[in-house]
């Protein structure tokens, strides 16, 4: 496949590990400068060296900082202030009884996973518009339409990335710059055996 990302810069967020480092190889193996992210700058290396693996001619750029907080998404602006591809993949998720979902989690979850995007796509965007193409994509989840009773708050947040997309896509109307949501399924990744393992006892304990 050729995708005709030879000159073009990609940001994916949150892109050590699962989903986010499948997107970040792939693009890679179309010929984008990619810009790894991840939390830390061992979690960061240890992404871009398996790319380097998989991909012998990758241009590899690296990231490490919390994507969530304002003052991580300016010190990443200083280092690259223009991407032609932004995928919005930043997301934490737990299983956790709606009851004991406090209002903390509430607000650490939209913090991740929703004003991440929305700091990373009001910041990108402008430029992509000035140059005539951009693509914006959010990684949502199959949770935004089928809320997981058991991740309630979660859910919400899927749910608010399609909004959100869904508004920005139409701002662009007119222009080759695109605003998208994905919305897949469960993967066989390590997040998500961790949250079999963390719903598996949370059952157990429910039993007891």
């Amino acid at each position: 496949m050729n995708l005709k990302l030879t000159d073009k810069t990609a940001l994916v967020s949150g892109s050590t590990k699962g989903i986010g480092f499948a997107i970040a190889t792939g693009l890679a193996r179309e010929g984008a400068r990619v810009i790894v992210n991840g939390r830390s700058e061992k979690a960061v290396a240890e992404a871009k060296e398996q790319i380097d693996q998989t991909v012998p001619d990758a241009k590899i750029e690296s990231f490490a900082g919390d994507l969530s907080t304002a003052a991580a998404t300016e010190t990443l602006l200083q280092r690259f202030p223009l991407v032609d591809i932004l995928v919005n993949n930043l997301g934490i998720f737990e299983p956790k009884p709606f009851e004991d979902i406090s209002d903390e989690d509430w607000r650490r979850f939209f913090e991740v996973n929703v004003l991440s995007g929305v700091r990373l796509s009001r910041a990108y965007l402008p430029g992509m518009k000035q140059r005539n193409w951009g693509r914006i994509v959010f990684i949502s989840s199959e949770s935004a339409i089928n809320t997981p009773a058991e991740m309630i708050h979660y859910g919400m947040t899927k749910t608010a990335q399609l909004a959100v997309s869904r508004g920005l896509a139409q701002s662009c109307a007119g222009t080759a710059v695109t605003v998208n949501a994905v919305l897949p399924g469960p993967t066989h990744s390590a997040g998500v055996e961790e949250f079999a393992g963390q719903l598996e006892r949370r059952q157990n304990l429910c039993r007891i």
